[in-house]
């Protein structure tokens, strides 16, 4: 990718102002400010690289379709996701989020969970604009894709969280992959890819085709983030360093860890993780980080992302493989190896 990543990252970069620009315009300053709609914009036009609705413009593209067509879906996509983040970071106890502290550390549980609620209520007002733009039909249809994804997504998060409230350690990578599928995919990749793609297409596309890719592309992303989390520091990585590992999150590393541990050091896994998450210590989470090194879990973590992001590779052929060359196509070719390569 080294050669083309100066060329995709300019047009991320150019997708990204553009559904930042149609962003603005939803978390307008309004009152009251300070406890809601300044928190709002901070978590929708701040740092971040805008991914989610630069896939379903350019997936739009691809297709033949306009920009416009896809933006109010975009933006909402977008509005989701920072919804979901908030709501998150609550759930996981973290503490930062993209190189500060995360909302509910800033101002409050309260206060945070109140503008994730109003982000994801939000999001819905650019989809009831696709009526305007796209007709009373489609529209009904784009609203219909992110009402699944938004049941995917919460079902994932209730299986993770579950996992941990009960301590399950007896996991599979499939178990990883399914959990994945929902709480990340469904609305990180699959959603935006899909809804730009019937856009684009006026709904000829082979959807579960684009659904397909969407999974191993959203597969390789997680599983990068994961194991971004277990080699960047703060600094480098915006968040808590070992968050995952801390927060008792089912990883694929941690799986892998597990399964191949001795008796003698998964005694030691077990009672760090039995413990409450806020009476775990950063020496606790640095020894199940080595144990993972001893036992190759992060290597067998990165070689799974990687054979993900084959398998994306080869997707996107049947998803894409009809589109016409153009910029969009390019991009989205583009996408597999930056998910692979990115080191935030």
């Amino acid at each position: 990718m080294s050669d083309m990543s100066g060329d995709f990252d300019a047009v991320l970069d150019g997708y990204s102002r553009a559904a930042r620009d149609a962003l603005a315009g939803y978390v307008s300053a309004r009152e009251p400010s300070r406890y809601l709609y300044e928190p709002m914009r901070r978590c929708t036009l701040g740092p971040g690289k805008s991914l989610r609705p630069a896939l379903c413009l350019a997936a739009c593209e691809a297709f033949g379709g306009s920009r416009g067509d896809a933006m109010a879906s975009a933006v909402g996509v977008e509005l989701l996701h920072a919804a979901f983040l908030i709501h998150d970071d609550i759930e996981d106890g973290s503490e930062r989020r993209r190189g500060r502290p995360a909302l509910h550390i800033e101002l409050g549980t309260a206060i945070a969970l109140n503008t994730g609620d109003a982000l994801a209520v939000l999001a819905q007002r650019p989809l009831l604009d696709n009526v305007d733009r796209l007709g009373s039909r489609m529209a009904r249809t784009v609203l219909t894709e992110f009402q699944v994804a938004m049941e995917r997504t919460v079902e994932g998060q209730a299986v993770e969280l579950g996992w941990r409230h009960d301590q399950v350690v007896d996991l599979t990578p499939p178990d990883y992959l399914d959990m994945i599928l929902h709480k990340t995919c469904a609305y990180t990749t699959i959603l935006p890819l899909r809804v730009g793609a019937l856009i684009g297409s006026w709904g000829d596309a082979d959807l579960e085709a684009i659904a397909r890719f969407g999974f191993a592309l959203g597969a390789a992303f997680q599983i990068r983030d994961d194991v971004l989390d277990l080699v960047s520091s703060d600094t480098s990585y915006g968040k808590n360093a070992l968050g995952d590992i801390w927060e008792g999150k089912r990883t694929l590393a941690l799986i892998h860890l597990m399964r191949t541990v001795s008796d003698e050091d998964r005694q030691t896994v077990m009672e760090f993780f039995t413990r409450p998450s806020v009476a775990r210590s950063g020496g606790g989470a640095r020894r199940i980080r080595v144990l993972m090194d001893s036992y190759g879990s992060v290597d067998f973590a990165c070689d799974y992302g990687s054979r993900m992001a084959a398998e994306a590779v080869a997707a996107f052929d049947e998803a894409f493989g009809d589109c016409p060359p153009s910029p969009a196509f390019v991009f989205l070719r583009g996408v597999v190896p930056f998910m692979i390569e990115r080191v935030a």
